[in-house]
Order: structure tokens, then sequence, then C-alpha cells
């Protein structure tokens, strides 16, 4: 893998925005192997499709890339609003490749791979919308808050200019499988309680612990009155798919 881009491809080009996409894509379709099952390349779509930039011809998973200069561990710009909501809704979406890179030295500085099954509605924040006087007046996008998303759904491919290593990679994929949950709403709730856990700062916690969230999780599930239980029922889901481990009567032990 070779962090440089291949500046010779934007020889031809003057917009920032074109060498910046040009690059990146390039860049993506000659280093990039597919995270899910190591095969050695993933491969560009057609240029403009509405979903996905890339596909792996083995597994055939999508993905979408998302690049710029600025700090990837905050927020990411994405496309339109209402149209990222459908696709996160109706479980449509690719995985996402969100990237930081260097327009001075014109190479990669992190890569983060993000599986679709992390994404919810709550990462999705609504831009405002384009004022009257612009081209497409009205239009509402978006960013995805990518400080939002568990620690275990944020796999580094590429960290501080370092390459990490392949198979570890993969493997994390295949454990964060484990969290595959197709109702959005069931989604919702296990990724705002593994990022309660995730707060903890021992790997060893308590019932306790947990329900020192309860305020925080009942302003963002205002229609449960019962969020205790719904703690206690989201434990012993992440539980049985082996995320934590419990060790006695209300004490838990975190694994990934």
């Amino acid at each position: 893998m070779n962090l440089n881009f291949d500046v010779e491809k934007i020889k031809n080009y003057k917009s920032n925005s074109q060498k910046a996409r040009v690059l990146t894509e390039n860049w993506v379709s000659e280093n990039m192997y597919c995270p899910r099952c190591g095969n050695f390349n993933l491969n560009h779509f057609e240029n403009n499709r509405p979903v996905a930039d890339f596909f792996c011809d083995f597994c055939r998973n999508e993905y979408e890339l998302k690049s710029n200069t600025k700090n990837i561990s905050i927020k990411i710009n994405d496309g339109s609003y209402e149209t990222m909501i459908r696709r996160i809704t109706s479980n449509k979406n690719p995985d996402f490749l969100f990237m930081k890179y260097s327009n001075v030295q014109w190479k990669v500085n992190d890569l983060i791979f993000v599986p679709k099954h992390f994404f919810v509605p709550e990462i999705i924040e609504k831009r405002k919308p384009l004022s009257q006087s612009a081209k497409r007046a009205g239009w509402v996008g978006c960013n995805i808050l990518v400080n939002k998303i568990p620690t275990q759904g944020k796999i580094f491919i590429i960290l501080n200019g370092k390459i990490c290593d392949k198979d570890d990679i993969v493997n994390h994929v295949n454990i964060s499988n484990r969290l595959i949950t197709k109702d959005i709403k069931s989604r919702g709730w296990l990724i705002e309680i593994l990022n309660c856990i995730n707060l903890i700062p021992t790997v060893d916690f308590n019932l306790t612990d947990m329900y020192d969230f309860e305020d925080c999780l009942h302003k963002k599930f205002l229609n449960n009155n019962n969020i205790r239980a719904k703690i206690r029922q989201q434990l012993q889901i992440l539980r049985d798919r082996k995320i934590i481990e419990f060790i006695a009567r209300g004490k838990y032990r975190k694994i990934i």
C-alpha cells in the first residue's frame, strides 16, 4: 500500500475539488483492499452512481468514499439529508471509507472503515437549507457525526500515516458483525448502550454505572418510561453477542 497520490492523474485538472476527487478515488482503486473479505482490490463504479463508489468483485460489498483535509474524527460532510436517512432506514446504505489527506504532500494521513450496521438516524446531522440565491435553493444536506459512532465501528486502516495490519482489520470487521441489527429502532438502542459502555473508563463495570446514563437515555428515547429495564435488556443482547461478558450478578466485563 502506497500512501502517496499519483499526481500525474491531475495534470489536466484546474479545479481543486476535481483534483481531490480524482486523486482520492484513484488511490482507493490502486491501493485499497476489501476490509470485509480481504480481497486484494476494490473496483470503481461508473461515475455519478447515487449509492456507492466502489465494490468488491468477490463478496459484492459496496463502499462509499468521503474524503477531506480536515479532522475526520468529529464530523464529515455528506450529500442530501433525506436521501441519507432513507438509505439508513431501508438498510440500503453501503459501508463507508472516511479519508483524511494532505493537499500539500498529496498523501493519505488517515483512513477509517465504518460498517453500514453502525449507521442510525441519530448520527446524521441536518444542515441548514441552501439560501434562495443559491443554485439549488432549499436543498438540505447533512453531516455524518463520526464522534457518535461507537469505537467498535471506527476501524482504522491508516492511522497518522501508519498502515494498520490487514489481517487485524478483517478480523475486527468480522467481530463487529456480531452487532448487525436490521431493525433500525433496535439498532439505535444497541448503539446508544454501546456508547455508554465505552464512556466507562474501566474494563469491568456494573449496573449502577449503566444506570448513571438513565437521564441521558431518557432524553433520547422520550417514549420509553422504563429505561433501566431497557438497559438490562440491551446488556443481555451484548452479552449474547459476545461484546461483553457477565462475571457476577449485576457485573460485566468488556470484551471488545
